[in-house]
């Protein structure tokens, strides 16, 4: 029987979330007001009200009367953190808390580079691999090459035991100016090579490639907009426009999930001849409306333009390819594009965690706000699931504008907001990636290529043209790989080989050609198969002037 000591107990748990809740309201104002590391560079309103009612010194009251008459012990940390979480989600899905542990690798992502080694390597049967040193980087310099097996880290073995990915990265990066020894086996050698590497900042790039599709079109890869992507996106014209004579250009943000605001607009100025167009503008209860406009200063004149977006095209993508489409500079080529018209800033607080905290909307030129609703968080969280069921993924036809506001572009094509850009060409969702067998086929290609490569490397004396033009995957290669497949437990299933074989004979030429030219050699072969990029070449090349809407 529970006696009223215990029922007071019982309430008081239960109410222990929502009021740390409350009382930490304040607690993350005050942070917030100590330093301010803008995620997306706004100029912070000089009016709203930034101050709380709520005083600040009962979070830490709470705290203490609960680590020292609770009748269980608790952790205060994790009790602190639960309460934010819960806080947060009154919000919206974007504002959220960093713990001190996850800050240093989220802000790595958004400024482009990282401490470590330099290296690029996977997991093969329990033995660490080097893909390739990173060039320029230290792992280089001391000597490391492509193929090395890493079988010691310092005094720690690493070969032969069930190592994972996160510690090996914990062992292989850190400050700049450290030393780390790795003991190398190469080739068919016996005895361990060590190498002292001293660690160094190591670029992560957010340009994947930049190449010529034809004589007159680039392509170039975006992966996100970190702190150094336009710098990486101009190197990559001036490389297209001044050695390779480029005219028209394919910029790829498909899976971009955005970033900085300002990368993107840097980009979009270059897109512009003339000064002062409108690309974006934000705001926000306290936060005054900022307007970005394209300075009339491009570097090289670009011809014709098109963007590749897709459903997981968000933020930053979504403002470079709204401005683009508003304007009439180009098509819009793929699927329907996440939906995510919200602004973030990052404040850090006291104890090295962050908040990132939705402060604003982004509006395109025309005014479309393209933030989704996310009323119902579950459905938020499902999207891309129920545009696959609708059909959406795979039919233009069962497109649903959820907002059905007009918007027209500068041309009086209409257009819509309130759920992602919709683009000019539809491209539908290979259905081949649902299917189980072709999945579980597709991700034993990296590694299947590794150890063909280690036996019989194929010489092509740097020469990628003459790999793309002469290799085939030949029918002996791909029974060798169902063989590799059938080791780790991938039965042959002659019906669905008949549906995966293309598709696998294309990704094994292509994962070979990343090894032997790195990442250009990847997207060369693999963007001769892809339908957007062959779409958005036949359209540049047969549409001089005008957007063509299928």
């Amino acid at each position: 029987m529970l006696n009223d000591s215990d029922n007071k107990s019982g309430n008081f748990k239960i109410w222990i979330p929502l009021l740390l809740s409350l009382m930490l309201i304040g607690g993350i104002l005050i942070g917030m007001k100590v330093q301010h590391i803008p995620l997306i560079s706004l100029s912070p309103s000089e009016g709203g009200n930034r101050h709380s009612s709520i005083e600040t010194g009962r979070v830490e009251e709470l705290v203490r009367f609960i680590e020292s008459r609770y009748v269980d012990d608790v952790d205060s940390e994790e009790l602190v953190e639960e309460a934010i979480n819960a806080l947060l989600k009154q919000l919206d899905p974007h504002s959220n808390y960093i713990s001190s542990k996850q800050v240093r690798e989220v802000n790595e992502q958004l400024e482009g580079n990282f401490e470590g080694v330099g290296i690029e390597f996977m997991i093969l049967e329990d033995t660490i691999r080097v893909i390739s040193p990173i060039s320029g980087g230290p792992s280089e310099a001391v000597g490391i090459l492509a193929g090395d097996k890493i079988v010691q880290i310092e005094d720690s073995i690493v070969a032969g035991i069930d190592v994972k990915v996160k510690d090996i990265i914990g062992h292989l990066r850190g400050e700049k100016g450290t030393k780390v020894d790795i003991g190398i086996l190469r080739g068919q050698e016996k005895s361990v090579r060590t190498f002292t590497v001293t660690r160094d900042k190591i670029p992560l790039n957010s340009v994947d490639v930049a190449y010529m599709l034809d004589e007159k079109v680039g392509y170039i890869k975006i992966s996100r907009f970190s702190a150094t992507t336009y710098k990486e996106f101009m190197k990559g014209v001036e490389s297209l426009v001044e050695e390779k004579g480029m005219k028209d250009l394919v910029i790829d943000v498909r899976q971009n999930p955005g970033g900085y605001l300002q990368e993107a607009t840097n980009i979009l100025s270059q897109l512009f001849d003339e000064r002062g167009k409108l690309l974006v503008y934000t705001e926000g209860r306290s936060v005054r409306r900022s307007e970005y406009e394209s300075t009339g200063r491009p570097f090289f004149k670009l011809g014709k333009v098109a963007v590749l977006i897709d459903e997981g095209s968000a933020s930053a993508s979504e403002i470079l390819a709204g401005a683009v489409q508003d304007w009439d500079r180009g098509p819009i080529i793929g699927r329907r594009s996440f939906g995510k018209g919200l602004v973030q800033e990052q404040y850090s607080l006291k104890d090295g965690s962050a908040l990132r905290l939705t402060v604003a909307r982004y509006y395109t030129p025309s005014g479309r706000c393209i933030q989704k609703p996310y009323s119902d968080r579950d459905g938020y969280d499902n999207d891309v699931q129920q545009r696959l069921n609708n059909g959406e993924l795979t039919s233009q036809d069962s497109i649903n504008q959820k907002d059905t506001t007009r918007f027209y572009t500068s041309g009086g094509r209409l257009v819509y907001g309130g759920g992602g850009i919709t683009p000019d060409i539809f491209i539908p969702f290979d259905t081949l990636l649902l299917n189980d067998h072709y999945i579980n086929l597709r991700q034993l290609v990296p590694q299947f290529v590794y150890r063909q490569l280690e036996t019989d490397q194929p010489a092509y004396d740097g020469n990628i043209e003459s790999f793309l033009s002469d290799f085939a995957v030949s029918e002996q290669l791909l029974e060798e790989f169902q063989d590799y497949a059938e080791t780790k437990g991938v039965k042959r299933n002659a019906r669905q080989w008949a549906l995966s074989k293309k598709s696998i004979s294309e990704l094994i030429k292509a994962r070979m050609g990343r090894h032997l030219f790195q990442d250009v050699g990847f997207y060369k072969v693999w963007n001769e198969y892809d339908p957007a990029v062959q779409e958005a070449l036949s359209n540049l090349r047969s549409n001089p002037a005008q957007v063509v809407k299928k």
